[in-house]
């Protein structure tokens, strides 16, 4: 397990290498990022150096941000944003880092606002 800090030395991200302790390697396998009051920011998995699988991201007061799929570094599959108070802001798929399908949006309320067709 390799640590990756702030100039100030706090901890700023964990996880492996393909090599060692990233000199000359990639980050590979399951990471998690911390902002620099020690809350978790993000946590994920890359494969050489891209990102890949499910990934979410916090905001400061641990609320969920976001999530979603990546495949070779593109965002692919399902993803959902969210508004600070934790309603769903926006879904809908990628494919490729390419919005696709339909794709919703919603009040901070949870009603629905509009409804979008991307063909990618």
């Amino acid at each position: 397990m390799a640590e990756e800090l702030f100039k100030d030395g706090k901890v700023s991200g964990r996880g492996s290498y393909t090599e060692g302790d990233g000199a000359g390697g990639e980050r590979h396998g399951h990471w998690v990022f911390f902002l620099r009051t020690g809350n978790e920011k993000s946590r994920g998995s890359y494969e050489h150096g891209r990102l890949t699988g499910l990934w979410v991201w916090h905001r400061a007061n641990g609320s969920l941000l976001q999530e979603g799929a990546f495949e070779n570094g593109e965002r692919h599959g399902h993803w959902m944003r969210y508004y600070d108070n934790g309603q769903l802001w926006d879904e809908g798929v990628y494919a490729l880092g390419k919005k696709v399908g339909e794709w919703k949006t919603f009040d901070k309320d949870g009603s629905l606002k509009a409804t979008k067709s991307f063909s990618g």
